[in-house]
């Protein structure tokens, strides 16, 4: 892939585009909206696979189980979605994280993706959007290093740059493949957590004002978060972080309408839970801003079919 290339696809794609989706769906209740979003946004992208991602905190047994759970609750919001025609293009992911940087960790999701993007190119790529730890998507450029120029790999990961750690769910639990895939020569976009993309926050009101009622999706989507949220914080004022949301966006960002992005050199995450003092030399696409009232309105719209 030629520099001018790379640069080219950095920046959100001219027309429709071909998508996979990588995402921990059961971890929390973000995936959810995310899937959503990008379902209920057809019109500009045209989603291929779901792949389920491990994850591993007080809701699983372990990787293996997270992502197990995240299957079943990708296929929940296939079903609410109307979007049957889907199930068969969920795969399993991966039941473990990477042991070291070398090594792939072989599942259906991986060896789906190393294949799938063989069809595609520098002038014609597959965005591959990761919402959860980036296991499956480091595993398949372990398995088909040649798939790296015909893909553009987005990930909400990390924290911003000025954050005093890397310390974020998604990249801490599996920094080996955060850094193969942030080191190799595909087109890498970012959208850090904590310093950028904690600015996307909803709160009770908003949710009911907008969803509840309106459909199937849209309601469980409500009362999902909702009673998540009331678990913590019954009889308080509270908002929550819709992070994953903001990655899709990424992909409608035509003229800048969602957020504010950056082509950057690299800074990759260390295993001592910071980014390394010195980047490398190669490009790629920071996200340093949101705007959190489109992507929000957007998003609102499009679930209730507005």
């Amino acid at each position: 892939m030629t520099n001018e290339q790379l640069i080219k696809n950095l920046h959100t794609p001219f027309g429709k585009a071909d998508v996979v989706l990588d995402t921990d769906a059961y971890n929390e209740i973000d995936d959810q909206f995310a899937i959503s979003y990008m379902l209920k946004s057809s019109d500009k992208l045209n989603l291929l696979r779901i792949y389920a991602a491990p994850f591993f905190n007080e809701k699983s047994n372990g990787p293996d189980d997270g992502m197990i759970k995240s299957y079943e609750e990708i296929l929940k919001i296939i079903d609410l979605a109307g979007k049957h025609k889907l199930i068969n293009s969920v795969l399993y992911g991966s039941r473990m994280f990477l042991k070291d940087e070398k090594t792939p960790v072989i599942s259906p999701a991986a060896e789906d993706l190393a294949k799938l993007a063989e069809l595609y190119s520098p002038e014609n790529p597959l965005y591959v959007v990761s919402i959860g730890a980036i296991t499956n998507v480091a595993s398949a450029l372990l398995i088909n290093p040649a798939i790296e120029k015909n893909i553009v790999v987005v990930w909400l990961g990390g924290h911003a740059r000025h954050w005093s750690d890397t310390n974020e769910f998604n990249m801490k639990q599996d920094v080996a493949a955060a850094r193969i895939v942030m080191s190799g020569k595909l087109p890498f976009v970012q959208l850090p957590c904590k310093g950028v993309v904690s600015e996307f926050l909803v709160s009770g009101p908003e949710l009911r004002y907008w969803l509840s009622g309106k459909n199937k999706l849209a309601d469980y989507l409500c009362k999902n978060t909702v009673c998540a949220a009331e678990r913590y914080a019954a009889g308080c004022a509270w908002t929550r972080v819709i992070w994953d949301v903001t990655a899709v966006a990424w992909l409608l960002n035509d003229r800048d309408r969602f957020m504010k992005t950056e082509i950057t050199d690299t800074f990759l995450p260390g295993y001592d839970f910071k980014y390394e003092m010195q980047p490398i030399k190669k490009p790629m696409c920071y996200v340093r801003q949101i705007k959190r009232d489109a992507i929000m309105t957007d998003m609102f719209n499009k679930l209730i079919g507005q």
